[in-house]
């Protein structure tokens, strides 16, 4: 069978495109990733085309706060979307694939399935698309609205409008004439220890568990030196810049000194920048780390939330400290919060070091719940799951 593969956005969209890209491939399946550059993802011996977009650069251009992106949709957003949405066109065109799997960025892809005949599938990295009852959708609100909850899931359906004329391009280019064919499934790389279920969502939704290597990675010498001596608390926040990060490094590590930890900091793209006033032997700063290879030691793992290290760090069997900056993250700080697996999230703004030292004093009484979520997560395949959806479809 041949899958193509389109992803866009930051490493967090990336990664478990490349890790399902790999499980297709071991499987004896032609498989082609259309992606954004500079993920910082390993995609070797995969089949990669690039969409000629680089978010990590954009990112680190403009942050990542929606006023700069609406400043900004004439002159940045939009011609990446451009780029996005009739590249993935090209390469479908390219491939002629017989199943498209695509990131709900990816708003071409019915019309590229409807222009080949093939069927496509979306990838719901968090739930933004399939309405439910039980909860809004993740980036609209965190609290239970009732009733309400299924109309926040209308909110995705508004960016094919404001894209209207690439659609059309996209539409021309693949000769695609006819409304385009609803998607065949629906795979989501969540576990269900994180978010269960809910009883309305339609049997073509599956909830496979995440996409995630099985191998912990290899840190560095000087990593591995650090984590070998225990007491530590992981503190990284992937891409999201915004704000100070200078005054929250700061916080950060007072917080986590309060404690009586040592602090081991990962500063993505910019989140995190530690100042002179604080730096110590207790304190190690690095690009990034393997999550498997840290988190599994870590007293505690204080992050953004995004939901691939929500999952990283419930697997490990680590308590998160979410600190939520924009989008999905409100949504899974306050889910693990409700399901006992966290205390309450921190608002970026309020981040303060006695605010970080009382939700890191509260860590213990979470640990045995995220322990037995990990024992659940261990017996999970997300990846082989997914490939079994896919592989039903070609029939």
């Amino acid at each position: 069978m041949r899958i193509l593969l389109v992803t866009a956005g930051s490493r967090g969209d990336v990664e478990p495109f490349a890790v399902l890209a790999r499980h297709a491939q071991a499987a004896g399946h032609a498989v082609r990733l259309a992606l954004p550059d500079n993920s910082g993802v390993d995609v070797a011996g995969l089949d990669v085309v690039s969409l000629g977009v680089d978010y990590s650069g954009l990112i680190q251009q403009q942050g990542v706060s929606l006023a700069a992106a609406l400043r900004s949709y004439r002159s940045v957003v939009r011609p990446a979307m451009h780029r996005v949405l009739v590249g993935s066109a090209r390469a479908a065109l390219d491939v002629v694939p017989d199943v498209l799997v695509a990131h709900p960025k990816i708003l071409s892809a019915p019309l590229i399935a409807g222009g080949l005949g093939i069927p496509f599938v979306w990838v719901e990295l968090v739930p933004v698309m399939t309405p439910t009852a039980d909860f809004a959708a993740a980036g609209t609100a965190t609290r239970n609205l009732g009733p309400l909850n299924r109309l926040t899931y209308q909110a995705a359906a508004g960016g094919a409008a404001m894209f209207r004329r690439d659609l059309e391009e996209v539409a021309r280019l693949v000769g695609s004439r006819r409304t385009p064919p609803p998607a065949s499934a629906t795979l989501m790389p969540i576990s269900p220890a994180i978010l269960p279920r809910p009883a309305d969502w339609p049997p073509g939704v599956h909830l496979t568990g995440p996409w995630r290597t099985a191998a912990p990675g290899v840190a560095s010498r000087e990593v591995s030196d650090f984590v070998a001596e225990g007491g530590f608390v992981y503190a990284g926040f992937g891409s999201m810049v915004a704000g100070d990060p200078v005054a929250r490094a700061r916080e950060v590590v007072r917080g986590i000194r309060a404690g009586g930890l040592r602090a081991l900091l990962a500063t993505g793209l910019g989140g995190l920048a530690l100042p002179p006033d604080v730096a110590g032997a207790d304190v190690l700063v690095t690009a990034s780390v393997p999550h498997g290879a840290v988190l599994p030691r870590a007293a505690a793992a204080v992050h953004h939330g995004g939901i691939g290290t929500v999952q990283a760090a419930t697997a490990a069997g680590t308590v998160s400290v979410v600190v939520p900056f924009i989008a999905d993250q409100p949504f899974w700080g306050a889910r693990l919060h409700r399901r006992g697996l966290a205390p309450a999230p921190i608002r970026q703004r309020a981040l303060t070091s006695p605010c970080l030292a009382d939700a890191l004093a509260q860590v213990d009484r979470y640990r045995p719940a995220v322990r037995e979520a990990a024992r659940a997560m261990a017996a999970e395949d997300g990846p082989a799951a997914a490939v079994a959806v896919l592989e039903g479809l070609h029939g």
